[in-house]
């Protein structure tokens, strides 16, 4: 009988590998298309690879803890005569053709562990190249292991004009080895590596404190009792309602305007941060944005975020206040000229002029986060401002 390969599929437009989590089904039973038999993780989500077509499942060879680059085999599934013949795969039963086991094994090839000790297969694969101070010898070794220059920021090269040598790499490699070592996570290797990326632009911060008291007051009455976050990231989409040049992109020579609202917000996970998005957020009240919010910060606690639900943004909004933080300087995503960031609100005093006398006031530090290409200073503070009026106005959110 022939059998159809479970492979690997395509689960995101930058995902090139998962890691299996969850084997839900076993050999010897009988499936339907489109059944969910293994769950994988990726650095966005946990999701299902379905069965590609109805038969009985041969054998599955993936292995839980271990990741599998997109197209790599995890099983196979027997299917019937009827089956292959509406699949196609009848053809290759004729005299001179290959049979279809090895027709569709030879398609793809065999599964292959991901060794936790060589950082490579990034779920956004970034290569080494254009090291400066590294020979040919040493690009072709860190390519091998899957290495950037930045994981060797630390060595002290001993080569003329202090390149870094072959020899040098070698001693780094048998000194870390002597330490603990752990695996870093999909989602821990997807932050850095956007991270990297992210500051190959010039970044800048601006920061303004913000009186919250008209905002708390309003949050009391809202049914909803959206949190502030959710306040700072309505403010946010009606600021660049008004104007989306500082959402812009520049590509080439040109601005790119954002053709829609589209705002993330930061949520903790496991070892690492998503970034769910609100889509066209300034068309939405408080009310709404509130169970669209709520919506999206379960699924991402459960990492089961769909490809909808992240990705092309245009700014996103962080509260590190949670953490008792004042201020901190936030990277925007690769794909983002911005991100909003709010800290813990603290009670301070300050100056009256009608009673001429310090009264106690609640109020954040707010920070924005941009690319200098695109913005400067002043268009950033002005950014910034006019998110602060929009939240010292909460009725008009």
């Amino acid at each position: 009988m022939a059998q159809v390969p479970i492979q690997m599929p395509q689960l995101g437009e930058s995902i090139a590998e998962a890691t299996i989590v969850r084997i839900l089904l076993k050999a010897g039973e009988t499936v339907q298309a489109d059944t969910d038999l293994i769950e994988v993780e990726t650095n966005k989500a946990v999701m299902a690879v379905t069965a590609p077509c109805s038969g009985t499942i041969k054998e599955l060879t993936a292995e839980i803890g271990t990741s599998y680059p997109v197209g790599a085999i995890l099983g196979q599934i027997e299917i019937s005569a009827e089956e292959a013949k509406r699949l196609g795969l009848d053809e290759v039963e004729k005299p001179g053709r290959k049979p279809p086991k090895k027709r569709v094994e030879n398609h793809s090839p065999p599964p292959q562990k991901v060794e936790p000790t060589v950082p490579g297969g990034l779920p956004v694969p970034a290569h080494a190249g254009g090291v400066t101070y590294m020979s040919p010898r040493m690009k072709a070794r860190m390519v091998e292991l899957g290495l950037r220059a930045s994981d060797l920021s630390g060595i002290a090269g001993s080569g003329a004009g202090g390149r870094v040598t072959i020899e040098d790499l070698e001693r780094f490699l048998e000194s870390i080895e002597k330490n603990k070592i752990t695996p870093a996570s999909p989602m821990r290797k997807a932050v850095a590596d956007a991270m990297i990326r992210s500051c190959t632009r010039p970044l800048a911060t601006v920061g303004t404190p913000v009186q919250l008291d008209k905002l708390l007051a309003h949050r009391k009455s809202h049914p909803a009792k959206p949190g502030p976050a959710l306040y700072a990231l309505r403010a946010l989409a009606l600021a660049l309602a008004e104007n989306s040049a500082p959402a812009g992109r520049l590509i080439g020579e040109s601005i790119i305007h954002p053709p829609s609202v589209d705002i993330g917000f930061a949520v903790e996970a496991e070892d690492g941060v998503l970034v769910p998005v609100i889509r066209n957020a300034d068309q939405y009240d408080l009310g709404e944005l509130a169970s669209r919010y709520h919506r999206l910060v379960e699924l991402a606690r459960q990492r089961r975020l769909g490809p909808s639900d992240t990705g092309n943004s245009i700014a996103t909004v962080t509260n590190y206040g949670t953490f008792g933080l004042t201020f901190a300087t936030p990277i925007p995503l690769p794909e983002q000229t911005l991100v909003l960031g709010m800290g813990v609100g603290r009670t301070v005093p300050n100056w009256d002029p009608v009673l001429e006398d310090f009264v106690p006031v609640v109020e954040a530090m707010f920070t924005l986060s941009f690319d200098h290409r695109v913005l400067d200073g002043g268009a950033a503070g002005r950014l910034l401002k006019r998110i602060g009026e929009f939240l010292n106005a909460p009725e008009s959110l």
